[in-house]
């Protein structure tokens, strides 16, 4: 297909949206080559150098086909790289793209990251100046601190400075907790409270503040779950195939085999929170003299929990889409074109061409003639208010959750065996009450006689 035709307008900013294996940078690429557009990577993971197989980047040769940016620059022992630091770098490159009369796409499946592109929903720490160089330093001792704690300590330290944000938060959400106090530290504010100053703002509610760019253009690849999972299984198995032992196995020996040496490894940070890295761990970590077939049997382990992670976070990912854009209506949420890619043989007919049709109206300022999927407004919204259950001995945060929690299976199975409990406790004690006292059955025998 030839290059469309520019119409002199401000290129829209592009966002595709999917869970892994829906083919994400491959239609980034094609879009990228018609409408000289340059990507960024919104994935946490592909920011790092290394493990290039596990974390899915572009090849070099995908690479040359379209300027990508974002990729492979933190080195892999780098943990204080935060989504600050991301969103403040891709904004900038944003701006430049748009400049420069290019059009920026956004693609990766990290969604707090592409959050804090669309929306304003990240806040804005103050930095100090030289003059307070001392209290700096205090902070990042106190930050470090923070990470050698475990999350029902920090819940409580943050119940203390900020008890509405501790009741949003679950106690093992460490990393959420962690977050909220490093808030407070940097600015002495609640962060329950910046945040509602937040939502306050012109084009700001419930989801947060107001977005950030008036010309998007969104689309959402998604799939067929079975189809999808086929995929990724096959995806896995394509990943052995090109290397992917041999290259957990080189990273473990250069940054990982010392971490755990010093019983400092810790799989929440940075790159080795990365999908695969972790499940493989048994593997990577057994003795060279373990028998052959414990080797095997770890080795199957860690395909099979890859798998399942691998499932488990692309449902996680469409979660986020239906959740974030479809269920969530309101004035600052953008409309969001879906494309289904289930059938692969039929990409450019269900894929590409509708995507650069709806490209092409937007930067023309016209309306597409696709539909962007439909607002579910009949959705009641999740607010984050704290349950406890006590049968289960559970923190619930929020009320969607509570709701799916009362009709889980071992709720049901709690309730029914208390119920089963009190009543057979009540049978007992009414047939305590009911039996005649020893007076009465003498009395009753003397009578007899």
């Amino acid at each position: 297909m030839a290059a469309v035709v520019r119409c002199g307008l401000r290129p829209p900013l592009v966002v595709i949206l999917g869970a892994t294996g829906t083919g994400k940078s491959k239609l980034a690429i094609e879009i990228g080559q018609r409408f000289k557009g340059e990507i960024i990577s919104a994935d946490s993971m592909q920011v790092y150098k290394g493990l290039d197989i596990i974390t899915n980047k572009v090849t070099m040769e995908e690479q040359a086909l379209c300027s990508h940016h974002m990729i492979s620059f933190v080195e892999p022992l780098v943990k204080s790289y935060t989504i600050i630091d991301f969103r403040n770098q891709a904004l900038s490159l944003i701006e430049d793209i748009l400049q420069r009369k290019n059009m920026p796409i956004i693609v990766g499946g990290t969604n707090y990251y592409i959050e804090s592109l669309l929306w304003k929903v990240l806040l804005d720490i103050k930095q100090v100046d030289s003059d307070e160089e001392s209290l700096q330093n205090d902070k990042a001792s106190m930050k470090a601190n923070l990470e050698n704690l475990d999350g029902l300590e920090l819940h409580r330290r943050l119940t203390e400075v900020d008890p509405d944000m501790a009741s949003m938060l679950h106690p093992h959400d460490k990393r959420k907790v962690s977050r909220s106090l490093q808030v407070f530290l940097d600015t002495g504010v609640p962060h329950s409270k910046l945040i509602k100053e937040q939502k306050l703002q012109a084009g700001g509610g419930d989801l947060g503040g107001p977005l950030r760019f008036d010309n998007l253009c969104i689309f959402w690849l998604h799939c067929d779950l079975k189809v999808l999972d086929q995929r990724l299984d096959k995806r896995v198995d394509e990943m052995l195939s090109a290397g992917l032992i041999e290259e957990l196995k080189d990273f473990h020996r250069l940054y990982n085999e010392k971490k755990i040496k010093e019983n400092n490894q810790d799989y929440q940070h940075g790159i080795f929170q990365s999908i695969g890295f972790k499940e493989f761990h048994d593997y990577l970590t057994v003795s060279v003299d373990a028998p052959e077939d414990m080797k095997t049997r770890l080795f199957q382990k860690g395909v099979e929990l890859l798998k399942l992670a691998t499932k488990r976070y692309a449902r996680k990912q469409n979660k986020w889409v239906q959740n974030r854009f479809l269920n969530r209506p309101g004035s600052a949420v953008p409309p969001v074109y879906g494309l289904d890619v289930s059938d692969v043989t039929r990409w450019e007919e269900s894929v590409l061409d509708p995507a650069i049709e709806i490209l092409t109206s937007v930067m023309k300022g016209e309306t597409p003639t696709a539909q962007p999927l439909r607002v579910k407004s009949e959705v009641m919204r999740n607010k984050r208010s704290r349950h406890v259950c006590d049968l289960c001995d559970k923190v619930i945060i929020g009320d969607l959750e509570w709701k799916a929690h009362l009709k889980s299976k071992k709720h049901v199975y709690h309730s029914k065996k208390k119920t089963r409990l009190t009543l057979e406790k009540d049978c007992k004690n009414d047939s305590v009450h009911s039996l005649p006292s020893t007076t009465e059955i003498q009395t009753e025998e003397i009578t007899l006689c």
